[in-house]
Formats: structure tokens, sequence, C-alpha cells
């Protein structure tokens, strides 16, 4: 289904069902739960992209972005005038009512991947959106001082790595295996262990240059893995990790960080997200504060509903 509407002579909406392809925030181009009903919604002006947002019709009533993802939300691209936004928001209020939505459900990227979001939020608020719940994310920013941090901390390491037998992958991921540890060892620790692994495979398998593993292994035996995603075309996100808890070495969550910034830099990323730190919707302090020692900065992550 494709219907426009147009607002003046150089703007138009477009509310369509959603054909899968590549973006550059890839995960906004699939569609990672079967049974939903996917749509694009855009924002153009003389024909040219100004905005989007991808969101998905859950058979519940849900109509989410991005369900599997780590936010979804709106995209600018351009300036787009504030009246032609507020107008654009409640025609596409009205059409995913229309389509048997009960709520609508945004997780809004963070400002660093879209420089546009705390205005968007602001007619989120006036458009009668209630903000849910806030994730924030610590990041390493500036590809200068990702160069700069990593020379300092590969020179720190170097030395304990060595004492230490230890030795550090980073690659594309060639085989699963590593999930089972990253589950059991976190199992072991009293940890939930909450992605889908299938949905992980099949991502994978499409967008095999978007996903690395990072294993440190001491005398051959891993001990510890990560995974990082290389989320838009000027970041990488670390996702998920575990370290062996009978692991006798005590710095294999900074050899982790250390490479993940080698990592980052090595995708020339204008920045590393270390993600939130969050238990069952608490804060991590100590996570926090680990992470604190390579981040600069931290951003918010808003989840806003609005019930139909």
């Amino acid at each position: 289904m494709n219907s426009e509407a147009q607002f003046d002579s150089s703007y138009d909406f477009s509310f369509r069902e959603m054909e899968v392809g590549d973006k550059d925030y890839f995960l906004s181009g699939i569609k990672s739960v079967s049974e939903a009903t996917y749509f694009q919604c855009e924002i153009l002006k003389k024909g040219q992209l100004k905005l989007e947002i991808q969101v998905a019709l859950l058979p519940d009533g849900s109509a989410v972005s991005l369900p599997n993802a780590p936010f979804g939300g709106f995209w600018v691209y351009d300036d787009v005038n504030s009246e032609v936004f507020a107008s654009f928001l409640n025609s596409w209020v009205f059409f995913l009512k229309e389509k048997g939505a009960k709520e609508i459900k945004i997780t809004q990227a963070p400002c660093n991947y879209m420089s546009h979001s705390d205005w968007v939020e602001y007619f989120l608020q006036k458009q009668g959106f209630e903000l849910i719940h806030i994730f924030n994310h610590q990041f390493l920013e500036g590809k200068k001082r990702l160069k700069t941090e990593l020379k300092t901390l590969l020179s720190k390491y170097s030395k304990k790595v060595k004492d230490n037998n230890l030795k550090v992958s980073v690659g594309n991921i060639q085989s699963f295996n590593f999930l089972n540890q990253i589950k059991s060892w976190n199992q072991s620790r009293g940890y939930s262990v909450s992605f889908d692994e299938n949905q992980l495979i099949a991502q994978v398998s499409t967008y095999p240059e978007r996903y690395f593993v990072l294993s440190v292994m001491q005398e051959a035996v891993p001990v510890g893995h990560a995974l990082a995603v290389k989320l838009t075309s000027n970041s990488v996100y670390y996702f998920l990790s575990a370290i062996d808890p009978k692991a006798k070495v005590k710095i294999v969550g900074e050899l982790i960080m250390v490479h993940l910034l080698k990592l980052a830099v090595e995708q020339k990323a204008s920045f590393l997200d270390l993600s939130s730190s969050e238990v069952e919707g608490e804060p991590n302090h100590s996570l926090m504060f680990f992470k604190s020692k390579f981040a600069n900065c931290s951003h918010n992550k808003m989840v806003w509903r609005l019930m139909l």
C-alpha cells in the first residue's frame, strides 16, 4: 500500500509497506518479526528524502520502532520545517491508527547517531507522547581522540598481555561457538541472557561485514568474548560480552575494551558506543564505572509511547 498526503507545493508525506533494503543503519532495513507488518514513512521535499521512520505493527496492536534493535525512531537528513513535521506526526499517527495500532512505541537514537534527536523528541512530547524510559549510553567520541586513547592503552597493557601469555583476536564471525560460552559464562555469574540467537545468526549471515567477534585467549584457551556491531558507517557498537568466571587473569575486561577501541579506529568510526548499563531497569553502577575508564561522554536514548 502506498499513500501520499501533500502538505504544500514542496513537501510530500509517504506512508507505505516497507521493502527490505540496505540502509546506513542497517537494522532499519530488516524485518525482524515475521508476524509484523512493516511500514516505511517519509517526508520528501521536491522528491528528495528529508526524514524517515520505519515501524513494525505487531499482532497485538503495538506499533514499534524498532523491535529487536537497539533503537529505531526518526532519521532526519536535512532541515524540515517545524510545522511540516508537526503535521507529519499527526498524519502518521492517524495512518497507524487506521491500520489497527493501539499504541505507538519509539526508541529514538542517541543524538550522536542522529543530530536532530532533541528536536524530534520536543515534538513527540508536544504530540502527546509519554517518556517511559531513559537509557544512558557511554561513548568514546572523536576520531582523533580514539586514536590517541588507543595508542596510550596499547602501550599500557602490552607488558601485561605478554606476562600473562594472552592473545586477542578480532575479526568477522566465522563460527557461532563463542555464543555458547557467552551464555554459559553469564549464566554461571547469575546474569540473564536476553539475546535471540537465531535472529542474531540470521542477521550475521545477511550482513557478515557488520559483525565482529573479539576473543581473549590465554594459552590458546578462550577466557573472554565480545560481540561488536557496525550499526552505522561511522560507529562501532558494543553489544554482548562475557568473561570466564574461572579465568585467573584480571585484565580480560580491559583488553576487550582496548580492542573494541582498536576495531573502531580500524573501521574509521567517529565514535565507539559502549551501550547502556542496566540490570532489570536499574543502573549497574559498577559497570558504568568500569566503562567510564574508556569513555569521554554519555548520551541518552529515550523511549516514547502514545496510547491510541
